[in-house]
């Protein structure tokens, strides 16, 4: 894919990615995802004994939380997206 056409796209979705990131909090709240990530947090913040930082929580967090987003979740997304793309070529 070149630049321009990675560009195209994101202008693109410009005007739906709100509606996009709602979803995404609707669906990542229905399963469980938030509470799990805080239970992370927690945990690590237990672990060090209350002596650390919110930048090491997020790094530390962060590649945990993303391997517990349900398949699901993302294949959902993905098909969205792909949809707005569709559409949009169409319109064009």
């Amino acid at each position: 894919m070149t630049l321009t056409k990675v560009v195209d796209q994101a202008s693109i979705l410009q005007g739906d990615r709100s509606k996009l990131k709602d979803l995404l909090r609707l669906r990542l709240t229905e399963c469980g995802w938030n509470v799990e990530v805080r239970l992370l947090c927690r945990e690590l913040v237990k672990e060090e004994g209350g002596n650390i930082n919110v930048d090491k929580i997020v790094q530390t967090v962060t590649p945990k939380a993303r391997n517990l987003v349900p398949d699901s979740v993302k294949k959902e997304l993905l098909q969205k997206i792909k949809n707005i793309l569709q559409e949009q070529m169409t319109d064009i």
